[in-house]
């Protein structure tokens, strides 16, 4: 398959405008695609869906949240239906690539658990480490160990079902994963974010994840560039769907 006939559905999980389009814009730029080859489908339009809304598609990206709470679907409706959607793409062997907010629904679709905090959370830039396996992954093969990438989260991971092959992970929690024999990755930093991003996400969502001032001020300065966690959005691309 040639790179301009490939047809990607974002599975997208943001209610503010800015962020929509900026995350869109993100994913598109860190797989270099056309805006028009990745169709949209926010759960906060579109809160109930079917697995069929995969069909046609090459493969599925799924983004982060901070909106939401994969811990309340009570809360929020659509939590059960991407999990179930995420579940589907993994059992069909769709290509999956989810970021953040995806891989704790992938976890939760595969049976693991998922915790959280309130407090001492990872946020900013964080040192990435390998485990053996992610030496031939396809998608981080030739990444460096303690890589840094852009993480901001609250609700993580420490262990994994045993269908979930580990992939990379900080002293805090997991990072991310492979579903054994199908191609579904997930990581809970963010591959498709870099540090400009960060600043505007941030002061979107400066009351959400920081407390003070002198905190918000703490993480900005920590921020730094990520290309090798943005390459590995290039090498789904190339070497699982091309």
């Amino acid at each position: 398959m040639l790179r301009k006939d490939l047809k990607i559905l974002l599975l997208q999980i943001r209610d503010d405008a800015n962020v929509r389009k900026e995350e869109l814009e993100s994913f598109a730029k860190y797989s270099e695609l056309d805006l028009a080859q990745i169709d949209v489908l926010n759960v906060f339009d579109t809160p109930k869906f079917s697995s069929d809304v995969l069909d046609g598609y090459d493969a599925l990206y799924v983004g982060g949240a901070s909106e939401a709470n994969v811990l309340e679907p009570q809360k929020y409706e659509f939590v059960n239906y991407c999990i179930k959607l995420i579940k589907y793409a993994g059992d069909v062997g769709l290509p999956t690539f989810a970021s953040c907010f995806g891989f704790q629904l992938a976890v939760l679709a595969f049976d693991g658990t998922i915790l959280s905090k309130d407090s001492d959370y990872e946020m900013g830039s964080i040192p990435i480490r390998l485990t053996n396996l992610a030496e031939i992954d396809p998608v981080f093969k030739g990444t460096s160990d303690n890589f840094p990438a852009l993480s901001i989260h609250r609700q993580y991971a420490v262990e994994l079902p045993s269908n979930l092959d580990l992939l990379a992970y900080t002293d805090q929690c997991l990072h991310s994963f492979k579903l054994r024999n199908k191609p579904l990755w997930a990581f809970q930093f963010h591959p498709e974010v870099d540090r400009a991003t960060v600043f505007k996400r941030l002061a979107i969502y400066k009351e959400a994840y920081t407390s003070s001032e002198e905190e918000f001020q703490k993480v900005l300065d920590s921020l730094v560039e990520t290309p090798e966690s943005h390459n590995l959005m290039l090498n789904f691309v190339n070497r699982v769907l091309l």
